[in-house]
């Protein structure tokens, strides 16, 4: 070191400032390389400014890039730049002088400067902002030496030297340690901080956190960045192979994504997004409950993985990353300081991404129930969004029993389409499946009368439609609460053909005697029996007493009461299906037979397990079993005759 090289004292409250951004300031000690990567672009951004504008400057020629390397035998790390450098009374300035930056009164300098777009595109760029960045290194080194020579000017290498606990040195550089141009940063590790100098270690940090720097980043020679920040890129200059590549490296999915959404918003917020649509499934309720979320960058440099408020949850299935220059953080750039510029950029996100979902449907139907049938589950959840409500209902999507399989779907806009005159109502059925909501004895009164059911199969389902409550003046309403009524004006030509031969007057009145035996039989099971106005195929079937809550909702709001009871309902019977007229004829011949209240029990069960509920299985399957061995007893003895 040479003679001119003195020792200069931190001031005590400097001293306490600097143990506070050592120590307190940052939550994730990997940051520190983050910080003086992002310090080595702001100096290559700010030479190539300078190469712009004509200036002369040292070694013209030298390749704009920032070296890592390592050396484990000395612990130490090497953050190497071919920027603009610093002269010696400027490393006493910026690295002296706890946050003073020099970025920002470069900064300050362009503001003043005419505002040409060279001037606005190397604004946008520059990193730093507080001054504090470079002191986190700090957490992971016993002592830092900063060698440094200015681009301009013929002035000499200068080393700055400092442990961080309260003094450092500065004065000229030796010659052999003497840089051509910018600054190089030997960082003498802590025992603890070894990790730092494991290359998969620094190539996982750079990745994570600066891996879309414009400027290649070397570790041992090998650049690490290979991905360019396509977002910032303009849209017509990028393939679609350019954005599958990058989805990939985004989610390391092996399939490319389904669809791109590429923004570029100037107003209300300046920002950048790219945004994909995966051809994957991910259960976001449960294993991925967490994991969903843009990636936040703040000029290139990531802020925060999977960040929930830039999107809502509805629109979970997006994958990709947000780049803005207007959003306001703390000194560590870890924490977001206030969340209305966050509000802004969500808002425009969802409204984009829902205008995108529209043209898909209107454009391209097919790939509009590709998205559905992979993301409609969570999608789905948009019917809380009472903002944006009426752009997303029409975008909904069910399955029907005016479709030909599972696998079809309809909208809102088309069910009302094919809706009958006078018509008012969208009546849907709740079904694990599709056989099972075919299968659903309240909706065999609307196959009957040729009325479209919406089968909805997901809980989610019926919450929204619920919410909902109607749509374009049709209301929202369960098959089990349909009023005879309302559907006696819709009447198909052959539903007046009876199945079976319709009772004799003393047949009517042996069924309501057979009604009060079924009653007693039951009990307090059922509220009270009556005969079906909605049955054709069925035998029986359980209705609520009243439009309350679905058997599919109460079953869902038991559950979460941790209530395994079984509501008291109203028993239908179809008088005219043949189990109805073999209980008839043996209630007639004896109304106390074991075997008729058996039958009766059965048949109850039966409904149960329809409605989705299981009384008590033991018991269900010791009638059944009695029921099959009289039943066989019974053929043996016709076989003998």
């Amino acid at each position: 070191m040479s003679d001119t090289t003195a020792t200069h004292q931190f001031r005590a409250e400097t001293r306490k400032v600097l143990n506070i951004l050592t120590h307190s300031l940052y939550t994730n000690r990997e940051i520190f390389l983050r910080e003086l990567i992002s310090n080595a672009s702001d100096a290559l951004d700010k030479l190539r400014f300078l190469q712009g504008k004509g200036e002369a400057v040292r070694d013209p020629d030298l390749p704009l890039e920032i070296a890592i390397t390592v050396d484990k035998t000395q612990r130490l790390l090497i953050i190497r730049d071919t920027g603009v450098g610093m002269s010696r009374e400027e490393m006493a300035e910026n690295l002296g002088t706890i946050a003073h930056s020099g970025s920002e009164a470069f900064l300050r300098d362009l503001a003043e400067a005419a505002g040409t777009a060279d001037n606005k595109d190397t604004a946008g760029s520059i990193i730093g902002r507080f001054g504090i960045g470079f002191y986190s290194v700090f957490m992971a080194a016993d002592k830092v030496e900063v060698i440094s020579r200015p681009a301009v000017g013929d002035a000499p290498a200068s080393l700055w030297t400092s442990d961080g606990e309260g003094e450092f040195t500065l004065g000229d550089a030796p010659e052999a340690d003497a840089v051509t141009r910018g600054t190089l940063i030997r960082v003498f590790l802590k025992e603890d901080a070894t990790e730092f100098l494991e290359k998969y270690r620094l190539e996982d940090i750079i990745r994570t956190h600066s891996n879309f720097i414009s400027f290649p980043i070397l570790l041992e020679g090998e650049r690490v960045n290979t991905t360019p920040a396509l977002w910032r890129e303009p849209k017509f200059s990028i393939s679609k192979e350019q954005y599958a590549d990058f989805y990939k490296f985004l989610t390391y999915d092996a399939k490319p994504p389904l669809d791109t959404l590429h923004l570029s918003v100037d107003a209300p917020v300046q920002f950048n997004a790219l945004m994909f649509i995966p051809d994957v499934t991910r259960d976001y309720f449960g294993a991925y409950r967490d994991h969903w979320g843009l990636d936040l960058y703040v000029r290139r440099v990531l802020i925060q993985r999977e960040n929930k408020d830039l999107v809502p949850e509805y629109m979970a299935f997006l994958k990709g990353v947000v780049d803005t220059e207007d959003l306001p953080l703390n000194i560590s750039r870890e924490t977001l300081q206030g969340n209305l510029v966050l509000r802004k950029i969500a808002q425009t996100l969802t409204r984009q991404t829902l205008s995108h979902l529209e043209r898909m449907a209107e454009s391209d139907p097919e790939a509009y129930k590709a998205f559905w049938r992979l993301h409609g589950k969570v999608f789905k959840l948009g019917y809380n969004d009472f903002v944006n409500r009426d752009r997303i209902v029409p975008l909904l999507r069910f399955n029907s029993s005016a479709l030909d399989d599972a696998d079809a779907l309809t909208s809102l806009d088309e069910y009302i389409g094919r809706a009958k005159e006078g018509q008012k109502e969208i009546w849907y059925a709740a079904a694990p499946g599709r056989e099972a909501a075919r299968l659903n004895p309240h909706v065999e009164v609307f196959r009957r009368k040729g009325i479209e059911v919406l089968y909805l199969f997901e809980p989610v389902d019926e919450f929204a439609l619920e919410t909902l409550g109607s749509y374009k003046e049709f209301a929202f309403k369960a098959v089990e609460h349909a009023d005879s009524a309302v559907l006696d004006k819709f009447r198909n030509a052959d539903e007046d053909t009876p199945k079976s031969a319709p009772l004799s007057d003393d047949d009517l009145t042996a069924f309501d005697a057979l009604l009060k035996t079924i009653g007693k039989t039951l009990g307090d099971h059922i509220k009270e029996v009556r005969v079906s106005r909605r049955l054709a195929d069925s035998p029986a079937c359980l209705v609520a007493p009243d439009e309350g809550v679905t058997s599919s909702m109460d079953k869902i709001m038991r559950v979460l009461h941790k209530d395994d009871s079984i509501p008291q309902k109203i028993f239908e019977v179809n008088r005219d299906h043949p189990i109805l007229r073999t209980l008839l004829r043996i209630h007639k011949t004896d109304p106390d037979s074991p075997q008729l209240a058996e039958m009766i029990r059965n048949l109850f069960d039966a409904a149960l397990l329809l409605d989705g509920y299981v009384g008590d299985p033991y018991a269900l399957a010791g009638r059944v079993n009695k029921l099959l061995e009289e039943a066989g007893a019974w053929y043996v003895e016709v076989r003998k005759l």
